[in-house]
């Protein structure tokens, strides 16, 4: 006897439809994250003259790209946190620590 299978692969096509959308806003979630981790800096101020700058956001991302579970590309993630540090750098904004 046969059967029909155009429920069972239309289940399947439209469950893989909503996966692709589940990913593409985590993808979009991890950029934003990298994004913000790479654009963070702490600024050290020592008198007038001397300024040091340590980019803890960008070492935090290094960390975190290491351990994720979703690995998507790394190449494009160290991309967008690098380009994110030196707009970071350049920005009037982050934490600065006058000693």
């Amino acid at each position: 006897m046969l059967m029909p299978k155009t429920k069972s692969h239309v289940a399947k096509r439209k469950a893989a439809t909503t996966q692709t959308a589940q990913l593409d806003g985590v993808y979009l979630l991890k950029l934003l994250l990298y994004v913000l981790l790479g654009s963070m800096w702490l600024k050290l101020n020592h008198g007038a003259s001397t300024n040091i700058p340590i980019p803890v956001g960008f070492i935090a991302g290094l960390i975190f790209t290491t351990h994720e579970h979703f690995r998507i590309d790394r190449k494009i993630e160290y991309a967008v946190m690098l380009v994110a540090m030196l707009v970071g750098y350049f920005a009037p904004y982050g934490l600065y620590i006058s000693f």
